[in-house]
């Protein structure tokens, strides 16, 4: 839970996400994966307005995930 609040562990997430979006290797299919859901959310919270997850916290959520899941895919991608 600590590792979750601390902003450098975000600091560093958020730039795996920049180089794996970035990244020749990550195929565009993949990249879609992270980045339709997060801009639809980005949007729709206001067409669903009952959902209780803020925007950035839907966000830090999927990007954990999509580095996690991408570099574990291509092998850690750099």
């Amino acid at each position: 839970m600590r590792k979750f609040l601390s902003l450098r562990h975000w600091q560093r997430t958020f730039g795996r996400i920049f180089q794996l979006l970035r990244s020749k290797e990550v195929s565009w299919k993949d990249k879609l994966l992270f980045l339709v859901p997060v801009l639809l959310y980005w949007v729709l919270p206001d067409a669903l307005p009952y959902l209780p997850f803020d925007d950035i916290a839907v966000t830090m959520i999927v990007a954990e995930w999509f580095a996690r899941r991408t570099e574990n895919k291509y092998n850690r991608i750099s």
